[in-house]
């Protein structure tokens, strides 16, 4: 094995309690060390490329050239969980160059943080190295133990799969996993996706991801479970034999590892969005976070479908909302939703289903072409929709389901972007169902990386905002795009309506907040009040209470949240109905509270321009009692706290929508007692008196 020899070069965070120490070993080969406290976090770990086209970089490496920097910025979110974000880290920038006949160079740029480390390779213009092929980026992780680890597999498809919990040496992800979108997943090795979050023997927090993902491959993460190492596993495509294509110069996407002594504190670190670049797009104030309803819930529950041609009677379910049989994006049905909406403090509209194509989108090999993004179905009318939305102050988010056939929306992507300027449209939710056409390419590839990337830049030029469903994963982007306002990338709630394994258990957001979510913004879709689904879906439900669904607006974090669940259903519960009329979606301070990976977590967000607080606390299958301090509020003020918790008997699956509404006058020196059934939640709102 490879150890080090030169005299490492060092560099510390601001408070000097994480260091990364970089060295060359007898052979010259690139090798580095983190450090936490003066405690090993990552041992010594190496890096190396292999091309297609050149042979490898690996040893016979010397350092030509040493820089070192530091920072201390603030800079303000367009949006975001909070107003103000301080960017402070010392960097080292490590130039080195091949002392064989090639003599080729790239640099290693570390920056240092207190909460983290991230690092990058950056390959100059150079006479030997044009064109770049890149086989496998082997960068090493060299974890120092047998750490508990909370996981999904490195599937190069979807994150829609559900996360495991186990030490690192027993996992195993090579499992084949079905899922209901796709014939298959492709998971090729002993790899888990990332953010993968962990936490060693001595009560350490880590988490692994990658920031700035732009024109290359997703990074997986290779697992050897034997010797504690990590090593990323980039995905590639059946159609080369190489993962990235480059042209010199470029630089690869930040590696990251976030480090905490509280789980709580991975949630507040902004280390993926400090090593993204600022905002490209200046001014986005055509951007409004809002919270929307839509025409979507109802196509998971079969109440609707998304297309015209099952026209059926739906019997005794037929109800004012559905007047012209089961297709759901009519006219009427969306100005159901609007008036609905206005009445609520609802600003936004989601129709899914509105243009032609729906019959042959998924399923079928030759569904390229299928999807017209401009054409609505003879029954909506898309300009009274905005118009009458507009009246009633509730604006249209637009659908663009892609079925996973990219090429064509590339090729009509300029026309509808266009068509939503025209009618004053600025937000789209884009969706990717189904394999990837051209066949052979992934989801996560650096071909559809690309696509994901041609989308964002084509609608930021519209004054468009993206919220894309089977996305390519968070990394931060939204810094220097702010149109990247959200995407999936997770199990979501839909997989409740009709996954044939009972749907999300009850650990799942409290492992998500801080797994996926660490990446950035989720579209959850919460509020769901009918949590057994009758009468549309008897073998299925959701698996929280009610109050967790109402939780869940504060503890996972999206400039966009949906109302999801039918009107019917929060006319039926409108005491409870009042948190979700009342609570913000854009935030000046966000603070965590308490929380253990998918145990429980409690999160404190003030809204933006507000002297309003919400705290939502969620838990697993276990009941809790919390005691929440209110030490964060303005001194010398009196709130009024409204707890919306969870009844004395309630419970996820025998008792789900048992809940009680009370109120209290608080200030900065009081505490709240929640009781937490289990799975279940409580949803508070601090409002100033």
């Amino acid at each position: 094995m490879a150890v080090e020899s030169e005299a490492p070069l060092i560099v510390q965070s601001p408070s000097g309690d994480n260091s990364v120490s970089f060295f060359l070993n007898k052979e010259g080969e690139a090798g580095y060390k983190v450090m936490y406290k003066n405690q090993s976090v990552i041992d010594s770990s190496w890096v190396s490329f292999d091309f297609t086209n050149m042979p490898s970089i690996k040893g016979s490496l010397k350092v030509l050239n040493t820089t070192t920097d530091t920072k201390n910025e603030t800079w303000s979110m367009p949006w975001g969980e909070q107003k103000e974000v301080v960017n402070q880290y010392n960097s080292l920038t490590v130039e080195l160059q091949e002392t064989s006949e090639l003599q080729r160079k790239f640099s290693m740029i570390f920056k240092v943080y207190d909460d983290g480390v991230g690092f990058r390779y950056a390959f100059p213009k150079q006479e030997n190295m044009n064109e770049v092929l890149i086989a496998n980026e082997n960068t090493d992780f060299q974890l120092t133990g047998d750490h508990t680890v909370w996981w999904q597999p490195g599937d190069w498809d979807i994150y829609e799969h559900l996360y495991n919990k186990s030490k690192f040496s027993e996992i195993d992800a090579t499992t084949k996993r079905d899922h209901p979108n796709l014939a298959q997943t492709y998971i090729p090795v002993n790899a888990v996706n990332t953010p993968v979050t962990m936490k060693t023997a001595e009560g350490l927090y880590l988490s692994f991801h990658e920031a700035s993902l732009i024109n290359y491959s997703d990074m997986t993460l290779q697992v050897d479970p034997a010797t504690f190492k990590m090593k990323s596993n980039l995905v590639g495509s059946e159609n080369t034999e190489y993962k990235v294509k480059q042209q010199t110069p470029f630089s690869t996407p930040w590696r990251t590892i976030q480090i905490a002594d509280k789980a709580g504190d991975l949630i507040e670190s902004k280390l993926i969005v400090n090593l993204n670049e600022p905002n490209k797009l200046g001014d986005v104030s055509w951007f409004k976070p809002t919270k929307y309803v839509g025409i979507w819930w109802e196509m998971h529950l079969n109440k609707s479908t998304w297309d015209m041609s099952a026209q059926q009677d739906m019997g005794s379910f037929t109800d004012k909302a559905k007047p012209h049989g089961k297709h759901g994006a009519t006219t009427e049905n969306a100005k159901y939703y609007i008036d609905f909406a206005a009445k609520n403090n609802i600003h936004g509209i989601l129709v899914e289903g509105w243009n032609t194509g729906w019959e042959h989108w998924i399923g079928f090999e030759d569904r390229e072409g299928v999807f017209d993004f401009v054409t609505s179905y003879p029954d909506y009318d898309l300009e009274e929709v905005v118009r009458y939305g507009k009246e009633k102050g509730v604006e249209l988010i637009m659908h663009h389901e892609t079925s996973a056939a990219p090429r064509t929306y590339e090729q009509q992507m300029e026309a509808a972007y266009k068509l939503m300027k025209n009618l004053d449209i600025h937000a789209v939710k884009t969706g990717y169902v189904g394999k990837i056409i051209p066949k052979g390419e992934y989801h996560h590839g650096q071909w559809m990386v690309n696509h994901y990337q041609k989308a964002l830049e084509t609608a930021a030029k519209y004054h468009i905002a993206i919220n894309a469903h089977e996305p390519i994963k968070a990394t931060g982007l939204r810094r220097t795009y702010p149109n990247f306002i959200s995407r999936e990338g997770l199990r979501g709630q839909e997989f409740n309506a009709w996954a044939n394994d009972g749907g999300n258990p009850p650990n799942h957001l409290p492992t998500i907040a801080f797994t996926r979510m660490l990446g950035g913004p989720i579209d959850y879709t919460p509020g769901i009040f009918n949590i057994k689904l009758d009468p549309w879906k008897k073998d299925n439900q959701v698996n929280t209470t009610l109050a967790q669904q109402l939780a869940l607006y504060v503890v996972i974090y999206s400039p966009v949240q949906m109302a999801a669940d039918l009107p019917e259903y929060y006319e039926a519960h409108d005491d409870a109905m009042q948190f979700i009329r009342d609570v913000g979606v854009d935030w000046d301070e966000t603070k965590v509270l308490n929380g253990e990976v998918g145990e429980y977590v409690t999160i404190a967000r003030k809204e933006k321009g507000t002297d309003k607080w919400f705290i939502g606390s969620i838990t697993n299958e276990e009941a809790r009692a919390l005691t929440i301090n209110l030490d964060f509020l303005d001194a010398g003020k009196t709130y009024k706290a409204t707890i919306y918790a969870d009844g004395e008997n309630a419970h996820w699956d025998d008792n789900p929508t048992e809940y009680v509404i009370s109120s209290e006058d608080v200030n900065n020196s009081s505490q709240l007692q929640v009781k937490l059934a289990p799975g279940g939640g409580a949803a508070i709102s601090i409002l100033p008196l």
